[in-house]
């Protein structure tokens, strides 16, 4: 099928190519008739823009960048970034949008570099950030680059205007009631590595929700894999009988944990992951989990940035409240 061009337009119309250009592209200097005789053709001819004309046109590139630090091979065993992945894809599928997605390793700066390459190159129109570091240095970089960005972050002031804002505070008081409700007076919680702000923040709010509730805790940081949770949780449930609960980072570190409770032979503990995914929900014992919605999460920050790069105010900057899912591994205090 011969692809339909202005020029091919043009020359059906008998009009000039800047008028069936000025047409398309909703511009003044046509009358509303050459306006309406010119997308009339070209919708009837099934006539789309040139992507690479159009961003050329605007100084856009019609495509947003996302910077992981992951080892690309780990990617598909954490449901959760699938799941977000698949709604920034949705909202930019509706857009014409690209996404350029990248996995640099863990090597510290290599997020960095891509970013400076990518602003250097003119390859992005705004970035999405994940993971926020303590003293996260890429909002300072993103700034003096010029580079739109939006965060999913658990406060607005990390960097003001640019944040999806989850709720630590609420998660943890949803998962402390539950285990209070439940009869547990002592509660492990294993972290991801504590260098990322989210998990300070999350270790912060169980404390301070499990101390209102007169409930002891104790903590253990990990690298987020099912290895260290098996591992940390036989440590800690051997070192420390009055532990008769286990909470989660994600969903990854939970199924080490239930690993670890098969070892011990013990099916007493209850266990919660702070995030809820297909693999919480397999198996003889079901995880209980906080649904977080991260294809929702992923909706709402793409349109935030999509917002930011319009010069519009976003109407939603807030991820969309968790829910906990009471399953199999709500085992009440004995």
């Amino acid at each position: 099928m011969t692809r339909v061009t202005i020029a091919g337009l043009a020359a059906q119309l008998k009009l000039s190519k800047a008028s069936v250009s000025y047409a398309l592209n909703g511009q003044p200097g046509v009358s509303d008739e050459t306006r309406r005789r010119v997308l009339d053709l070209a919708a009837d001819l099934g006539w789309h823009p040139s992507a690479s004309a159009r961003a050329l046109s605007r100084s856009r590139t019609d495509a947003i960048g996302i910077v992981l630090r992951r080892d690309p091979s780990l990617l598909g065993t954490e449901p959760f970034y699938m799941s977000l992945l698949a709604g920034v894809e949705s909202v930019l599928a509706e857009t014409d949008q690209a996404l350029m997605l990248r996995m640099v390793g863990t090597g510290v700066g290599q997020d960095l570099e891509t970013y400076r390459r990518w602003s250097a190159q003119g390859r992005v129109d705004g970035v999405m950030l994940f993971d926020i570091g303590v003293n996260d240095p890429r909002p300072a970089l993103l700034d003096q680059l010029g580079l739109d960005y939006v965060m999913h972050g658990n406060r607005d002031d990390i960097a003001p205007g640019h944040v999806l804002v989850y709720d630590p505070p609420a998660e943890s008081a949803l998962i402390v009631g539950h285990l209070a409700r439940l009869g547990h007076r002592t509660v492990l919680h294993v972290t991801g590595p504590r260098e990322f702000e989210h998990e300070g923040d999350r270790a912060t709010s169980i404390e301070v929700e499990a101390f209102a509730r007169g409930i002891g805790t104790v903590f253990a940081e990990s690298d987020y894999s099912s290895e260290a949770g098996e591992r940390l949780v036989v440590e800690h449930l051997t070192a420390d009988p009055d532990i008769t609960a286990v909470v989660t980072s994600n969903d990854v570190l939970a199924l080490g944990a239930a690993a670890a409770f098969g070892r011990l032979g013990r099916d007493d503990v209850a266990l919660v992951s702070w995030d809820d995914s297909f693999m919480c929900r397999l198996g003889s014992r079901p995880i209980t989990a906080l649904a977080r919605f991260p294809e929702e999460q992923g909706r709402r920050a793409t349109r935030m940035l999509l917002d930011a790069l319009a010069g519009v105010p976003s109407e939603v900057t807030a991820a969309k409240p968790s829910e906990l899912v009471v399953r199999a591994t709500s085992i009440p205090a004995r």
